[in-house]
């Protein structure tokens, strides 16, 4: 999966528009990055790469790219 499409599920997530997200983005400016999201992608990881993480792990998070390295 190439990272475009990683940010699409964040901004799907999130229930952005395409286009919404960069890597870059820090997560800390992005109002819908909440404890809904935070559940969904826990979720998301879970059901579609097989990897589980921490809610002390999602806390650390600063960018979307730290967001999307976890997509593996």
């Amino acid at each position: 999966m190439e990272i475009r499409e990683k940010i699409a599920k964040l901004e799907e997530i999130m229930e952005l528009g395409e286009g919404s997200l960069t890597e870059e983005t820090l997560l800390v400016d992005v109002d819908e990055w909440d404890s809904v999201a935070a559940i969904s992608y826990i979720a998301l990881l879970d059901e579609e790469f097989g990897v589980s993480i921490s809610a002390k792990e999602i806390k650390s998070f600063q960018t979307v790219a730290d967001a999307i390295s976890y997509m593996k």
